[in-house]
């Protein structure tokens, strides 16, 4: 053991975050399926302590010129003969996504109350998934780094296959299943990239450790030459852009939106998707830099493509997930156009829209789930004037869609403008693209609204009820970080921008 910090707290809490979800998972394994109860109380119980944690981790970081980029450092030894350490830390650009992961898994937890079909084998994969989506975002070695990030994925094919549900359309079905299957197949696939990646990169720079910083320095001190990071680049941007739905690697999202429970809707979305963003910069940005900016023309198109093949093809739906599903390719398409800018404003951007997309997208599947177990089904051109059966339920949606537009006074509209900014100083043609992606947004989100809950009321809705105080208490902790943000965002820009500072230093020019 290398103790790193003298304080107590921060050398423990976020292994503590890891250990929390874990020891919950093997707690609900001990507990008798009967007790559903029981099992949901641990579950939410769990979910406040993790946010609670995690916001913790927020107000602890200090942002401070002259601070380690890295703090709460912790380091275990696993395997000296390869380098590899049970290391953790957290940055500018982590600390949001364990913030974000917090307030996610919790209002999950609330949403899941619903769950009857063996509850207790369900909560045991959702918390081993969150175990590791917290073990991917505080890990400083690849290798562990690599292990969380194939721990949060693998728990998605049995989350959807055996609590999801089927879609059947007028031309065509999807099965739980085959979504679920197509889900794992695209991943793992792009598991295999990275993991290629990774190998290559603790080969070539030839350090004898898979210490994330330490192959930071030496990346910058020339270790892996240009060359070598010019073919590496394409295998981490293709890995890790699958997961975050780069286009044409996309597909696989909208039908696992569709197909899986709400819950894990809201953390496929609102927690999975940034993974795989997250992975670009911390791996593609940090490890490869010349790698990035050789490709970063390439990775501006596919994300302007991303943009509005996504806007577009969610104006096109009827199947209110579908919409959301398709509206988060295009979402996390900012996230990448803010990444590929290499400006500090732009990649600023980014890791706020990652945050901001993550909370509004969790929010729309609450409220999607709410209309689905009420009236039985998800499509738009049945669903009219719910409004007035389902007026909370309309608030928050209207809350999320004018957040997802871009309304200034939401999170949304100060991650897009950072993006946009960053974007016009480097290839203006494709910032102009991308800003007809958020008109067309617009278009979609304002149509939605106004077909599903304003108008005169379809007479089949008259039964229905609106959501619960669990649903609206699950609604209301996703929507204060949007609103916070909207209103004030400098708090998060400060700790950001500080990890920014850090993930550009070794691009050419930064």
């Amino acid at each position: 053991m290398e103790p790193i910090s003298q304080n107590y707290f921060e050398e423990h809490i976020l292994e503590s975050l890891i250990y929390l979800t874990m020891l919950t998972a093997l707690v609900i394994v001990l507990i008798p399926r009967r007790q559903a109860h029981l099992i949901r109380l641990v579950a939410i119980g769990s979910g406040a302590l993790l946010l609670l944690g995690s916001v913790l981790v927020f107000v602890a970081f200090d942002y401070a010129s002259g601070e380690p980029a890295y703090q709460m450092l912790r380091s275990y030894s696993w395997l000296d003969q390869l380098g590899i350490d049970f290391r953790l830390g957290v940055d500018g650009i982590a600390v949001p996504m364990v913030v974000l992961t917090g307030v996610v898994i919790f209002s999950a937890s609330i949403v899941s109350w619903n769950i009857e079909r063996v509850n207790k084998n369900y909560f045991v994969l959702l918390y081993v998934l969150v175990a590791g989506v917290y073990g991917t975002f505080v890990s400083l070695d690849l290798f562990f780094f690599f292990f969380f990030y194939e721990l949060a994925v693998v728990p998605m094919y049995l989350l959807i296959a055996v609590w999801g549900s089927s879609s059947t359309f007028e031309t065509f079905s999807r099965t739980k299943e085959y979504s679920a299957l197509k889900l794992t197949i695209y991943l793992v696939a792009a598991s295999v990239l990275v993991w290629v990646a990774i190998i290559a990169i603790y080969v070539a720079a030839d350090t004898g450790t898979f210490n994330i910083i330490e192959l930071q320095k030496a990346v910058q001190n020339g270790a892996i030459d240009v060359r070598a990071q010019q073919v590496l680049f394409p295998l981490v941007l293709l890995g890790f852009g699958t997961l975050a739905g780069l286009w044409p690697f996309h597909t696989w999202s909208p039908d696992g939106h569709v197909a899986a429970p709400t819950a894990v809707s809201m953390l496929h979305a609102g927690v999975l998707m940034k993974l795989g963003a997250f992975g670009i910069i911390r791996v593609g940005m940090l490890l490869l830099p010349e790698g990035l900016d050789h490709w970063a023309l390439v990775l501006f198109i596919m994300a302007t493509i991303n943009v509005l093949y996504g806007a577009f093809s969610a104006m096109a739906q009827t199947d209110l997930k579908y919409v959301i599903g398709y509206s988060s390719v295009s979402h996390m398409g900012y996230v990448l156009m803010g990444i590929a800018t290499l400006e500090h404003i732009g990649v600023t951007g980014a890791v706020l829209q990652m945050f901001s997309h993550g909370v509004m997208t969790a929010l729309f599947f609450v409220l999607v789930g709410a209309i689905y177990d009420r009236a039985h089904t998800r499509d738009s051109v049945v669903l009219n004037g719910l409004a007035k059966r389902m007026g909370i339920t309309a608030i928050f949606f209207a809350f999320a869609g004018l957040a997802s537009l871009g309304l200034p006074g939401l999170s949304g509209f100060v991650a897009e403008l950072l993006v946009f900014i960053g974007a016009f100083r480097t290839e203006p043609i494709l910032a102009v693209l991308g800003v007809i992606g958020a008109a067309v947004t617009a278009v979609y989100i304002l149509r939605l609204i106004a077909r599903v809950f304003f108008g005169p009321l379809n007479p089949q809705w008259d039964h229905l009820t609106d959501i619960s105080k669990r649903e609206g208490f699950a609604a209301a902790v996703l929507a204060v970080p949007i609103l916070f943000i909207g209103i004030w965002p400098s708090p998060f820009l400060r700790v950001i921008n500080s990890g920014v500072d850090v993930a550009m230093q070794g691009l050419p020019g930064g």
